[in-house]
């Protein structure tokens, strides 16, 4: 079975009150998933036709809100991150985790094991700039570690114009406001393109961040915004997916943008989305607790 593995940061499963983006605004693609339920805590433990929804701890037993750098690699190694520092890191990882996500990085491991893997994000040429001095300092995310101590290729702008890669907003407008020359897309030609793509590969996957920033900013237009072209992103991967070669996953790594009151990161759980073989979801559903368990997870499913 192939793996589509969307990774969004900084959404939780907020109580459906108002006031939760969740529930503020339509989102009819995750709706339908879901049985018409949002995507909040009510709905957490729902299995469908389609579709099964899990809450995932990502405290994991250390005290403080949880926090990008700790939890991306607690996801992205199957370690427990924040417990190996001793609390939850914020932006990016510092030496001890680079250590960590060299030696156990979701993308080095897999290709130990056989599996073809791709991280499908494009890269600005700044970037690749960078690259050429081996990425020095501690400016990094985990996504962009984890691909690069797994010695997986980078993908531009060029890739992204001849749909190998997609930009971190799907649609490329970030890049057409700062001047790049480089089509906008929909978030329904994003979710096709990405779909062709993971076809490729055992193991594919895609980072969106737009909706922790939304988060931070407290912004409820914003908000708005990203939910929409989420909502539409996820409507029609999970529509044009062929359940019978793909499966496909969706996961935080802290809550923020389902609580919008404060600028910081929650302690609420966060999803994880699945949409596939009822038998693969029914299988994985009870190994499911925290962080750590999503990359048991992947390898679960690749060997199904």
């Amino acid at each position: 079975m192939r793996l589509l593995f969307i990774f969004v940061d900084g959404i939780g499963l907020g109580p459906n009150e108002p006031g939760n983006p969740f529930t503020d605004n339509k989102t009819p693609g995750i709706s339908s998933l879901l049985n018409g339920l949002d995507l909040t805590i009510e709905a957490a433990g729902f299995t469908g036709k389609d579709a099964s929804l899990i809450d995932l701890d990502a405290v994991m037993g250390v005290n403080g809100l949880p926090q990008s750098a700790t939890g991306q690699a607690s996801i992205f190694t199957g370690h427990n991150a924040p417990a190996h520092l001793g609390y939850h890191l914020n932006g990016f990882p510092d030496e001890r985790l680079r250590k960590l996500l060299s030696d156990k990085g979701i993308f080095l491991q897999l290709k130990k094991r056989g599996y073809k893997v791709n991280f499908a994000n494009a890269y600005r040429p700044a970037f690749f700039e960078m690259l050429k001095r081996g990425l020095p300092g501690n400016s990094y995310s985990c996504s962009t570690l984890i691909t690069y101590y797994g010695g997986l290729p980078f993908y531009g702008l060029q890739d992204l114009k001849e749909g190998r890669a997609l930009y971190m907003d799907i649609t490329s407008e970030t890049l057409c406001r700062m001047g790049f020359d480089v089509p906008l897309i929909t978030p329904e030609q994003g979710a096709s393109h990405l779909l062709e793509i993971s076809k490729d590969y055992d193991f594919c996957l895609f980072e969106y961040f737009l909706s922790d920033l939304a988060g931070h900013l407290a912004d409820r237009d914003e908000a708005k915004r990203v939910l929409s072209d989420l909502d539409r992103f996820i409507s029609t991967i999970s529509s044009g997916l062929d359940q019978s070669e793909t499966f496909l996953m969706l996961a935080s790594d802290h809550g923020n943008l389902e609580f919008l009151s404060s600028r910081e990161h929650t302690a609420n759980p966060v999803p994880l989305l699945m949409v596939g073989s009822s038998k693969i979801r029914d299988t994985v559903a009870p190994t499911m607790k925290d962080l750590t368990d999503i990359l048991a997870a992947v390898n679960m499913i690749l060997e199904s």
